[in-house]
């Protein structure tokens, strides 16, 4: 469950980062009352001071996104270091509301119940 969560979420990131480079912006409603508009991210990102259809943030996106790809398919290898990446991982898009909130916290919930589940067997 924690690696189709997380597949979802970095997928995502990454192919609308991308689709934003190639096409020009990210994926958004093409009719109604959110025509045109991005989610509730975009006022998080302007928070902090970066212009949500940037270059920069695209970038964010395609790299944050493909790094975390790398790091699902460490940690379905059984690398040691993936669980503690897979967790910084789902922390650092805590941001990405409201799904990517949602899911990085069932992530981490996850996460954190694996770990604390091989600690007391092993």
């Amino acid at each position: 469950m924690v690696i189709l969560l997380a597949l979802a979420e970095a997928g995502w990131m990454t192919f609308d980062g991308a689709r934003a480079f190639i096409v020009g912006d990210y994926v958004t409603p093409r009719s109604g009352q959110h025509r045109g508009l991005l989610g509730p991210w975009a006022r998080v990102v302007r928070a902090v001071g970066l212009e949500p259809r940037s270059f920069l943030m695209k970038g964010i996106f395609v790299l944050y996104g493909a790094a975390w790809l790398l790091i699902i398919l460490c940690y379905s290898l059984g690398f040691p270091w993936a669980r503690s990446a897979m967790l910084l991982a789902a922390a650092g898009s805590l941001w990405y509301l409201w799904v990517g909130t949602i899911s990085s916290s069932v992530q981490l919930g996850l996460l954190l119940l694996l770990m604390a589940t091989q600690e007391t067997a092993g």
